[in-house]
């Protein structure tokens, strides 16, 4: 289990992280991305994983930018309310707190990162502006905003076949975009890895995590 501790971004904003250290030498760290929901119980028990895994994980409140300590449910009202506060966020910002979350756990070696939903857009955008050496992005509906950057290290997409928010078209501009890229799609719909979520799709969602450990390993370490 982990715990949160305090970083700050370069612009002076001071934020909570969630920071889960392995038991052994860390063989690598992985930044984990919420979702709109803050870093809530779900966002915490992938961290604890990837520090089981032997990962020195962490993963950044991006929400205290707009109020410390955010932490949503899942319906219909909480995900209003969690557009609400991702509107609040612009890139960045949320750079500069993914940024200043692999500078925390850069001593454990090498730095992936790992996002969700909201999340795995800011994965795609952190692989093309921030020094991580692999990225994972699970369901990133908002990648195609930001085709006109390259990611500068590999990257892995996971997506849902029955994802509505994500169709086919858009998954195929996004590979035409990042041809270098490896991508995966799942008989699955969006939020398919979310154990906490009622569209979780316990095969799509290990294999998922089956590949995106491999592709870890391969490039963090």
């Amino acid at each position: 289990m982990g715990e949160f501790t305090t970083l700050m971004a370069r612009d002076g904003h001071e934020f909570q992280a969630y920071l889960a250290a392995p038991r052994s030498r860390p063989r690598g760290a992985v930044v984990v991305v919420q979702e709109i929901f803050g870093v809530n119980r779900s966002i915490r028990a992938v961290a604890d994983h990837y520090a089981a895994q032997g990962y020195t994980a962490i993963a950044p409140a991006l929400f205290d930018r707009v109020r410390r300590g955010i932490e949503l449910g899942y319906t219909a009202e909480t995900t209003q309310e969690g557009l609400g506060y991702m509107k609040q966020v612009g890139r960045e910002q949320f750079l500069a707190d993914v940024g200043a979350a692999i500078n925390a756990v850069k001593g454990s070696g090498k730095v992936g990162i790992v996002g969700f939903c909201w999340g795995g857009t800011i994965a795609y955008v952190a692989a093309c502006r921030l020094p991580v050496a692999a990225a994972a992005a699970y369901y990133g509906s908002g990648i195609p905003k930001y085709l006109d950057e390259s990611p500068k290290c590999p990257v892995i997409y996971h997506f849902g076949e029955q994802d509505a928010s994500i169709p086919p078209a858009t998954v195929a501009a996004i590979r035409a975009a990042h041809p270098a890229g490896v991508f995966h799609t799942y008989p699955a719909n969006h939020a398919f890895g979310n154990a906490d979520r009622p569209q979780y799709d316990a095969p799509s969602a290990q294999l998922a995590l089956e590949r995106t450990l491999a592709f870890l390993a391969e490039f963090v370490g």
